[in-house]
């Protein structure tokens, strides 16, 4: 493994892998994450962002969704959480009303795909 503090001169005519981003012009009214993690165990599907998708584009023209694995380390401790971010930027209504239109539809969201999955006991 080569050392990370080495020039990126010296991996030219390699792609780039890391990069520096820029924030956005327009930062989102909104975030709202969800601690999908801890309460399924699992990373949330492609086909369960998609759907989340769906239902949140029944009220707002855009919305990004991030799916992470959240790390947080320290010296002594480290922790890691499955956390879904949805971002809405640019959306007509009071900020208030909003927030709480997408938490509910994320609260609703999460316990579907923990229902879903959800082993049988029989």
């Amino acid at each position: 493994m080569g050392n990370p503090r080495q020039s990126a001169r010296t991996t030219a005519g390699q792609p780039q892998l890391a990069f520096v981003s820029r924030p956005r012009s327009e930062k989102p009214k909104v975030v709202v994450r969800v601690n999908f993690g801890v309460f399924t165990g699992r990373e949330a599907t492609p086909a369960e962002i998609d759907r989340l998708a769906e239902w949140l584009l029944d009220r707002v023209d855009h919305v990004t969704i991030v799916s992470e694995a959240h790390h947080e380390i320290a010296a002594r401790s480290e922790a890691a959480v499955h956390q879904v971010r949805i971002e809405v930027t640019g959306a007509d209504d009071a900020p208030d009303s909003l927030e709480q239109w997408l938490v509910d539809r994320a609260e609703l969201w999460a316990r579907e795909c923990i229902a879903e999955r959800k082993p049988s006991t029989s």
